[in-house]
C-alpha cells in the first residue's frame, strides 16, 4: 500500500531506493539493586565505561578519513566535551552511592531528567543539542553491557541482494560515529524520527549534498526494511512503496533537479554582480567552525554570522574557558583565509538555557526576556571570557565582534566598556590580539531601528537580524502556533523598516547586512537589492540559489519600482506592487 510520510526537508534534492533499517539504539536498560558494599564497585564500572567511550571517540577523531565529512570532526568533539563535563556521571553515581542503582539504570535516570529539560527549550539549535547527551549516554550504556555489535556491520544489514540497489538509511536517530561509515556504502538518502535543521543528520546530509528528511514521526516504525521509498528532500515528504507511474514521475523530477544542480555549481566561479553591474558581497551564517570550509567553497566572502552558542551547550558546571573557546574562534579563523569573520557574541538566556553561570530559570520562555546582551551584562565575567577569546583570535585575522539585541544607550556604553577591560586584561598578559578590532551592532528590536543614528555612529557596521525583527514589531512569538501564521517578512511595516535602515546606514557609510531568513529566500533576493542591499548573509547552502537571482536582477529597474511597493498598506495594492518589482 501506497502512503506518503511528512518531515522536516533538511538537505535538498530527490532520492530513490529500498530502506535499509537501522535499529533503535534504545536505552532498554535492567533497573536493579546492587548489594550494599558493591556501591564503589559499581560505580568504578560506570567511570570505566565513561573513559572506555572517550578513548573509543578519540580513535575515530585521530582516524578520520580525509575526505570524511569536515563537520564530523567537530561532532566527535562535541561528544568528546560532553563526555568530559563532569556532571553527567556525577548524578548518576550519587545515586549509585545512595540508593544502590545498577549503573545503567543510574545513568538513564540522569539522561531523563536533562531530557526533560531540553523539552521546554524553544530555540531549534539548543533544542537539537538533546540529541548529543542522549548519543553519548547510549554509547556509555553500549559500554557497560559489553554491546559491541554494530548495527552497520550486522550480517542482515545491506543483504547481498541489496548491493547495486540505491538505498535509503531509515532510523530512529543517527549518531555521528554512525555517520562515518556510511561512505562505505550506496546511501542516496536520509530519513530520521526526530532532528530538526540542525541535527547532525541535517548538517551532515547537506555537507554531502545527499536528500534528507528529518522528525518524520514513527518513520522507522512504519517503514520496512527494503520498502522502495521516494525522498523528496525539497518538501519534506517520504513515499513508501510507491506504485510504478509515481516512480517514473520522481525519476524524471530527479534527473531534472540533478541537471539543475550541476548548472548552480557552475555559478561558484561567477563575480557577483547584478546585470547592470552593481557588486554584492555574500556572507555565510555559520553554527559550527568546519562550516566555513564548505563556506569558502561556494564563494562566500566571509562570516556573516558566527554562532557562539554551539560552544554553551547545557552545562551544569564549567563553560568553556577562555582558550577553549579562543582555539575554536580561530579555527574558524584560519579556515577562512583572511576573510572577515563576525562572531556573535553568546545568545542565551530567556528560552535559551544555559548551565553554569546566572540563573535563567526565572526568565521564563519569553524572547522578551533576559537573553542575548542584556545575559551577557547580568554576567560580567563570563561576558569578558568570551570578548577575551575573541579578541586573542583577533590576532590571526578578521575576527569581528558583533553584539545582539541593542537597544538601549546604557547597554552599548557597558558593552564598550568591557570590551576595553578585556583589552587592558589582554595586554597586562602580554597576549596579542588587533586593538583596532571592528565592534558591529545587530538591528534586531524596532526601538534600535527607530534610533538607527545612535548605531551608526557608535558601530563599525552593522547586520540586521530579520527573524527577531519581524517577530518584536510583529508582536508574534514565533514559537507560538497560535500567532505563528502572522510572522510575515512583506508586512509594509517590515518593509519601510528594512528599506530605512538600510538607505540611512548607506547615506552614512556603514556596511550593512541582513543576516536572518530573509537574506537566503531567493524568492525575496530582488526585493532586498530593490531596498538598497548590498551585503547578504544567509546559511552556505543557500549561497549559489541566492546568487543565480543576483545574476539576473536589474537594480536600476528594480529601485524605481519599490517606492510603489513601500507606499502600499492595503493587502491587495502591495500584492500588485510585489508582483510588478518582481517581474
Amino acid at each position: 500500500m501506497t502512503f506518503a510520510l511528512h518531515g522536516i526537508a533538511v538537505s535538498k534534492g530527490i532520492a530513490i531506493g529500498k530502506a535499509v533499517l537501522i535499529s533503535r539504539a534504545a536505552l532498554e536498560v535492567s533497573h536493579y539493586l546492587i548489594e550494599a558494599g558493591k556501591e564503589e564497585a559499581e560505580a568504578k564500572k560506570l567511570l570505566d565505561a565513561f573513559e572506555q567511550v572517550r578513548l573509543e571517540l578519540a580513535q575515530l577523531r585521530q582516524g578520520l578519513p580525509k575526505d570524511a565529512p569536515q563537520e564530523m570532526a567537530a561532532f566527535l568533539d562535541v561528544h568528546g566535551m560532553i563526555l568530559a563535563d563532569p556532571a553527567l556521571a556525577e548524578k548518576p553515581i550519587k545515586l549509585i552511592r545512595t540508593q544502590r542503582l545498577n549503573a545503567a539504570w543510574a545513568l538513564t535516570t540522569e539522561l531523563n531528567d536533562l531530557l526533560e529539560q531540553f523539552a521546554d527549550i524553544e530555540d531549534a539549535y539548543l533544542k537539537e543539542r538533546a540529541n548529543d547527551i542522549r548519543q553519548v549516554a547510549e554509547r556509555v550504556i553500549k559500554a557497560l553491557n559489553a554491546q559491541k555489535k554494530d548495527p552497520l556491520h550486522d550480517a542482515d544489514f545491506l543483504p547481498a541482494s541489496d548491493i547495486g540497489v540505491e538505498s535509503i538509511i531509515v532510523a530512529h536517530d543517527i549518531a555521528p560515529h554512525d555517520m562515518l561509515r556510511f561512505k562505505d556504502h550506496a546511501f542516496t538518502g536520509f530519513v530520521t524520527d526526530l532532528g530538526g535543521k540542525t541535527s547532525h543528520t541535517a548538517i551532515v546530509a547537506r555537507s554531502m549534498e545527499i536528500p534528507a528528511v528529518v522528525g518524520v514521526r514513527h518513520a522507522s516504525e512504519m517503514i520496512r526494511h527494503g520498502d522502495w521509498l521516494i525522498l523528496d528532500g525539497e518538501h519534506g515528504v517520504v513515499v513508501v512503496a510507491p506504485d510504478e507511474q509515481l516512480l517514473a514521475e520522481y525519476r524524471k523530477l530527479q534527473a531534472q533537479a540533478l541537471k539543475e544542480a550541476r548548472k548552480l555549481k557552475q555559478l561558484k566561479h561567477a563575480k557577483t554582480e547584478t546585470a547592470d553591474r552593481v557588486e554584492i558581497e555574500l556572507f555565510a551564517n555559520i553554527e559550527l567552525p568546519e562550516d566555513a570550509i564548505q563556506a569558502v567553497k561556494l564563494g562566500a566572502v566571509g562570516v556573516g554570522l558566527f554562532r557562539s552558542e554551539f560552544l554553551f551547550m547545557d552545562r551544569k558546571q564549567a563553560l568553556p574557558d577562555e582558550e577553549q573557546q579562543y582555539q575554536e574562534y580561530r579555527r574558524v579563523v584560519d579556515l577562512m583565509h583572511g576573510l572577515p569573520v563576525n562572531i556573535r557574541t553568546i545568545d542565551v538566556g530567556a528560552d535559551k538555557a544555559l548551565g553554569g553561570g546566572g540563573d535563567v530559570s526565572q526568565t521564563g520562555a519569553s524572547p522578551l526576556g533576559l537573553r542575548a546582551i542584556r545575559w551577557s551584562l547580568t554576567e560580567p565575567e563570563i561576558f569578558l571570557t568570551q570578548l577575551r577569546a575573541i579578541l586573542r583570535a583577533s590576532a590571526h585575522g578578521q575576527a569581528r565582534i558583533m553584539i545582539p539585541m541593542l537597544a538601549h544607550a546604557k547597554e552599548i556604553d557597558e558593552t564598550f566598556r568591557l570590551i576595553e577591560k578585556a583589552k587592558q586584561q589582554l595586554h597586562q598578559r602580554g597576549k596579542a590580539f588587533n586593538p583596532n578590532i571592528q565592534v558591529g551592532a545587530m538591528i534586531e528590536i524596532p526601538a534600535a531601528a527607530l534610533m538607527l543614528p545612535l548605531f551608526i555612529n557608535r558601530f563599525d557596521f552593522l547586520s540586521i537580524g530579520t527573524n527577531d525583527l519581524i517577530q518584536y514589531t510583529l508582536a508574534i512569538d514565533r514559537a507560538d502556533h497560535a500567532v505563528a501564521h502572522l510572522y510575515d517578512p512583506l508586512h509594509p511595516a517590515i518593509l519601510n523598516l528594512l528599506a530605512s535602515i538600510i538607505d540611512q546606514a548607506k547615506r552614512a557609510d556603514v556596511p550593512v547586512a541582513v543576516c536572518g531568513e530573509m537574506a537566503g529566500d531567493p524568492a525575496l533576493t530582488k526585493l532586498l537589492l530593490a531596498l538598497g542591499l548590498t551585503d547578504f548573509s544567509m546559511h552556505f547552502s543557500q549561497l549559489l540559489l541566492v546568487k543565480r537571482e543576483i545574476l539576473k536582477a536589474n537594480v536600476g529597474l528594480l529601485k524605481a519600482r519599490v517606492p510603489r511597493v513601500l507606499r502600499a498598506y492595503e493587502p491587495e495594492e502591495q500584492a500588485k506592487a510585489l508582483e510588478r518589482l518582481l517581474s
